[in-house]
């Protein structure tokens, strides 16, 4: 075995590494410029280690910030749905060192072996945290207080974890929210992260790592999957969220959305001024940004069209009104009017108008979005950037993304910027819709 050393059984099953194994960690340690650490940490892992890749994250993420590791134990599991097992010890030259390694590994699901309580301490200026305050992810985590770990509730990334000292219960809380007196979480201490673990179905869309991103994969099964994951989602338990640009009405693709909203595939919708704005437009003049939605030719003063859609609007005091006045018929908006299906609609800047119901406060905006999520399992995301990104931050990572966009760097940046779970399609709007609709007919 070129000098290597045969694991070791012991009485309790787990495989025992003994010193020969890690030759690579040896040999540095017996060259003389090598320098011996002088800080070193034991952690653990447990759970489905192997396959979801998370002990192959946690090796590579020390060696990266210049530390070293001894494996102790390793006990991997002989069957799928069997958890594995590890013990190491972290070492570094320096505590910062190692203290950065911990808390960077600690995302991975390394936990030290000697736990201890969180360290709570008290905001002293309201909106503002307290100096070193622990930084969420989107992952489920735990705090360790009185020697019980608790669950945290509303789990979001980049915020801080609030304790209600008298209730026991936790949750994340953003930074413009947390109140003076407040007891925030403070350091890595007493906190465990559970990250996303493969699937053991372990087939489909949604098998862990297996969201690439390619406009020349094959969309057929993926799309199969996603049909099959919505009806699942209708039929049990599950919340289906939809998160829509105005390409879907610029591109004839709003009757397919209707009738997902129709058919009970969607339990919310989050979009901003302009899909609303252009659905309705199509309602009331045939067109969007003033093209005709049947002939496919420039409209005279059609680039009038989505003002005086929005003037319509706002004369009869909001969407709802329209619908129950007979106003608005038909289009995205008049089916979640009428299947009682949650919309929100958040604005922005560029905004002409804009309709009564655009929440114009983006920390509102925020706010209720946030409410709106959290029993969410199902998210697609159709041909809109920044609010695929947007509420993409507002996701656990245990929810199901889904991101289609003509433009693969929208798909690339949503996993970039914390939702790595997300399933990326490269397509056009209306042939994914078309084909998703034809998916959940056939079921």
């Amino acid at each position: 075995m070129s000098g290597r050393s045969q694991p070791e059984a012991n009485p309790s099953g787990r495989v025992v590494l003994t010193e020969g194994t890690h030759e690579y960690h040896e040999s540095s340690r017996r060259c003389p410029h090598a320098r011996l650490p002088v800080v070193e940490e034991a952690v653990e892992l447990v759970g489905h280690i192997i396959d979801s890749l998370l002990l192959p994250k946690v090796l590579d993420e020390i060696m990266t910030l210049v530390g070293r590791f001894e494996m102790d134990e390793v006990q991997i599991g002989h069957h799928r749905g069997d958890p594995s097992f590890a013990r190491l010890r972290v070492m570094a030259d320096t505590p910062e060192i190692l203290e950065e390694i911990l808390a960077s590994i600690g995302q991975h699901g390394a936990i030290p072996v000697h736990q201890q309580d969180c360290r709570l301490v008290e905001v002293d200026m309201a909106g503002v945290f307290p100096e070193g305050f622990y930084a969420t992810t989107n992952q489920d985590t735990e705090i360790r207080v009185d020697g019980n770990w608790i669950p945290i509730a509303r789990q979001e990334m980049d915020f801080g974890i609030h304790l209600d000292a008298e209730t026991g219960h936790a949750e994340c809380v953003p930074m413009t929210d947390v109140r003076h007196g407040d007891q925030v979480v403070v350091g890595r201490a007493g906190t465990r992260v559970h990250p996303l673990e493969r699937d053991t179905a372990g087939h489909g869309a949604f098998s862990f790592m297996n969201s690439t991103v390619s406009s020349e994969k094959p969309k057929g099964v993926t799309v199969r999957e996603i049909a099959s994951a919505m009806r699942a989602a209708r039929n049990g338990d599950g919340k289906i969220l939809i998160v829509a640009g105005p390409a879907v009405v610029h591109t004839g693709s709003r009757e397919h959305l209707s009738y997902m909203i129709r058919e009970g595939f969607v339990d919310l919708l989050f979009a901003g001024n302009a899909l609303a704005t252009h659905d309705i437009e199509q309602s009331f003049f045939d067109t969007s940004l003033g093209i005709s939605m049947s002939h496919r030719q420039s409209i005279e003063e059609g680039h009038e069209h989505h003002l005086r859609s929005i003037n319509r609007i706002r004369r009869v005091g909001g969407i709802q009104p329209a619908v129950e006045q007979g106003l608005l018929d038909r289009g995205i908006m008049y089916e979640c009017v009428k299947n009682d299906v949650p919309y929100l609609l958040a604005g922005s800047i560029r905004d002409d108008g804009p309709l009564p119901d655009v929440i114009t406060d983006a920390i509102e905006a925020q706010r209720r979005m946030r409410d709106m999520v959290q029993d969410v399992t199902f998210a697609l995301m159709i041909a809109t950037t920044l609010h695929s990104i947007a509420v993409g931050n507002l996701l656990p990572a245990r929810v199901k993304v889904v991101c289609v966009d003509i433009n693969p760097a929208t798909v690339t940046k949503l996993a970039d910027r914390g939702t790595f779970q997300t399933i990326g399609l490269v397509t056009d709007v209306e042939p994914f819709l078309r084909v998703l609709v034809d998916e959940v007919q056939s079921s």
